[in-house]
């Protein structure tokens, strides 16, 4: 991280002995808060000798430089291609965050608040991942609005080049929120109307799927166990994508997944 901020000090034109912390003392300063669950980042700041905004401005260029280098779509999925890998798991995840004022209109017609979930019955932002088979997570999707369903949040994030890699050969497991989703996409087979029973085949089926499905709620445990600000953020939640990315680049580090 040090490195990274050293680059982009010397992209801004910064002069040597301007700025109150040193490339290495910023790096401490954000992988502090990425440890921590719910930390003021003013608060932080005052433990480092910050204002409150050069506090807030460190803060913005450690999830800048970082949330960056996280890998694209076609990238991490030509890579998981390339190493052989039998399928993915899609999974989505409502990261919680403070209440947010930003509105919009439910398909009833009623005006709700965007960034609350009926899922988790709280204000957050919803991030979309795609985690290899052994619950590795390799690429997360920017936020939406916590009132976003996953099959949604999902059309507009993954699923065209999902839809592209099943057609080579790499099929998708998902949930039963991801119903309808689409070629190479595969979900549970619901149970019919009427409390008819499923046909043996389906149900084992389900059986099979959910088992290797299971994995996916791992990776994002892997995800947000390690960095804690991923389980409750204070800051306003359209940055949670970029929180999730930057995350998604020091797991990756940490496990030597980074490209050489």
């Amino acid at each position: 991280m040090a490195s990274l901020l050293r680059a982009h000090r010397r992209t801004l034109g910064t002069r040597k002995g301007t700025r109150l912390l040193t490339c290495w003392r910023q790096a401490v300063f954000g992988l502090v808060w990425f440890r921590d669950r719910g930390v003021d980042i003013p608060q932080l700041g005052t433990g480092f000798g910050l204002s409150r905004p050069t506090s807030y401005r460190y803060h913005n260029e450690v999830l800048t430089v970082l949330s960056e280098q996280a890998p694209d779509l076609n990238t991490a999925l030509d890579r998981v291609e390339a190493e052989g890998w039998s399928h993915l798991i899609l999974d989505g995840k409502i990261v919680d965050s403070d209440r947010y004022a930003e509105k919009t209109v439910s398909r009833k017609g009623e005006t709700i608040d965007a960034y609350y979930s009926g899922k988790t019955h709280g204000f957050g932002g919803n991030i979309q991942a795609l985690i290899r088979p052994d619950s590795f997570p390799i690429w997360v999707s920017s936020v939406a609005p916590g009132s976003v369903h996953d099959l949604r949040a999902a059309q507009e994030t993954v699923l065209g080049a999902l839809y592209a890699a099943a057609a080579r050969g790499l099929p998708t497991l998902a949930d039963s929120g991801y119903e309808g989703a689409g070629r190479g996409v595969h979900t549970p087979v619901k149970n019919p109307a009427g409390g008819h029973r499923l046909h043996v085949d389906n149900r084992t089926y389900n059986t099979l799927l959910r088992a290797m499905r299971c994995l996916g709620e791992r990776g994002f445990a892997l995800l947000s166990q390690r960095w804690r600000v991923l389980q409750g953020v204070t800051t306003p939640p359209t940055k949670i994508g970029d929180i999730a990315r930057a995350a998604l680049v020091l797991l990756h580090f940490e496990h030597g997944y980074i490209p050489r």
